[in-house]
């Protein structure tokens, strides 16, 4: 006769790692049902609960993304592309983008009333003529199944290095509706997708799916699961989604807090990762810098808040006396164009290079919930230039002064996420030293705004990775979803009589 477990007591350790215990909180052993799961995140130690319909709901969105990736093997590539095209004919009809705009305003109310940002949630603007034009891109794309990388003849035999599907990918993403469409670009190498999208604009991707994916899917004669909604608001839903060992790769877009402890989970559960988290580019003036230059690329990398948006500026002290003045000005105009102030975070030991009136005013800043009187400007450590400043409608820009090129090189390395940076200078030696050493994937002379995939390259991106965690093998820090591959051999023989 088997006897039931222990229940769950708040203060269990839990063994993990071999060697190291993680101890049950009082509300995880609350709340723990029969059914339900533990996982310790082995970097941190921290102990979370998953529910049994947590991990029910991944577990069947993966499955029929599994089943539809056994099928889309035999599928011709002109179905992908009908697909694509059948997905942006969707979303070009009034009836169906107006109901994918009403569940989009109910998620917009809902984000509000809770105190959540909204920048990126909504569906306004541009952004239904981005996806339309993302889809037909892929749409006209050359299929990227079976290209050949590379084939290396022998006598009697060659053998060839081909691209091949890779498998079923994870996508876990904030709330932004457009990554939806994004999402579906792994369809061009013949892979399957389930998605997991924030809470925040959950309405919005079921009536995007039921309204827009699902139809083209069908009308292509690819099956449903190909792009399968993990329709669950619980963050439980996407740790267990990337403890699935099913996945080929797991794309997490997001905070860096929360992306870094996902890609833990998928690591520990064997699935290799693609990171897009913490972002905010820097823009360096160095002594060669152009004075307009200068001014319209800090002007023309502050229009909105996303990724790549100016947020540390570094001048060369030779050129501050110049160029501060000019930053701030520019600055100041960018909060002007959004119909707000600007926010300053001056680096300690730099106060005297901003004007008096900027360290004493005083600004109305937006913030996801409400208005808040804060300073203008005020003084940060060193250290916290890393952060990414998530601001609404307020530009916010850090400001740090530095001794020469070399120093603003280092702090970059140092402290930044290691994600973008911009260099101005007339210098071209400065140049070329600032791109062999500056740790950062993305690296310009201009506005830094220009860091995007279907901006940049003309293809949809899935994300862009940031190097806090090092390099990446063997892939740029744009990934699109003609970059989801596996390579394959294949050998073909000529002379049977060939021995080895």
């Amino acid at each position: 006769m088997t006897s039931a477990p222990p229940a769950l007591a708040a203060g269990m350790p839990i063994l993990y790692g071999g060697d190291k215990f993680a101890f049950v909180p009082a509300q995880i052993a609350e709340s723990f049902r029969p059914g339900d799961r533990l996982l310790v995140v082995g970097q941190s130690g921290e102990l979370l609960h998953l529910p049994a319909a947590a991990t029910a709901a991944a577990s069947q969105a993966v499955g029929r993304a599994q089943e539809a990736f056994e099928v889309i093997q035999g599928v011709a590539d002109d179905q992908i592309s009908k697909f694509f095209g059948a997905f942006a004919q969707r979303l070009e009809k009034s009836e169906t983008w107006a109901a994918i705009a009403a569940a989009n305003e109910e998620d917009m109310a809902s984000a509000l009333a809770r105190g959540r940002s909204t920048t990126r949630l909504s569906t306004a603007g541009t952004m239904r003529a981005e996806m339309i034009a993302g889809l037909r891109r892929w749409r006209d794309a050359k299929p990227s199944r079976g290209r050949l990388i590379e084939r290396v003849d022998h006598s009697g035999w060659s053998v060839e290095q081909v691209t091949s599907a890779l498998g079923v990918v994870g996508f876990v993403f904030e709330g932004r509706p457009n990554v939806i469409a994004d999402a579906t670009g792994v369809l061009r190498g013949g892979n399957t997708a389930v998605l997991r999208i924030g809470a925040d604009a959950l309405r919005t991707a079921r009536v995007m799916l039921r309204e827009a994916v699902e139809p083209a899917l069908e009308a292509a004669g690819i099956p449903p699961g190909a792009v399968a909604l993990l329709d669950a608001a619980d963050r439980a839903a996407a740790w267990a989604l990337f403890s699935d060992s099913r996945l080929a790769l797991a794309i997490a877009r997001g905070s860096g807090p929360a992306v870094d402890q996902l890609a833990a989970i998928a690591r520990q559960s064997g699935i290799p990762v693609s990171l897009h988290g913490t972002g905010g580019a820097w823009l360096v003036a160095d002594k060669s810098a152009r004075a307009p230059r200068f001014e319209a690329a800090v002007a023309a990398s502050l229009d909105r808040k996303v990724c790549n948006t100016l947020n540390v500026c570094c001048i060369v002290r030779e050129r501050a006396a110049e160029l501060t003045p000019l930053f701030l000005a520019a600055l100041a105009r960018a909060g002007q164009a959004l119909g707000h102030g600007a926010r300053l975070h001056v680096a300690a030991g730099d106060e005297t290079w901003v004007p008096r009136d900027w360290l004493e005013g005083r600004v109305m800043v937006r913030r996801a919930d409400g208005d808040h009187d804060e300073p203008l400007a005020d003084v940060i450590a060193v250290e916290d230039l890393g952060r990414e400043w998530d601001w609404e409608e307020i530009p916010e820009v850090a400001l740090k002064i530095v001794d020469d090129l070399e120093e603003a090189i280092a702090l970059f390395n140092a402290v930044s996420p290691r994600f973008s940076a911009s260099l101005i200078a007339d210098d071209s030696s400065a140049q070329d030293r600032f791109f062999d050493r500056i740790e950062a994937p993305f690296v310009g002379d201009g506005f830094t705004r220009w860091v995007d995939g279907q901006y940049a390259l003309e293809r949809p991106e899935l994300g862009l990775s940031n190097w806090l965690g090092g390099r990446l093998f063997a892939r740029g820090a744009v990934l699109s979803g003609d970059e989801v591959f596996t390579v394959r051999m294949r050998m073909r023989q000529r002379d049977m009589k060939v021995r080895r």
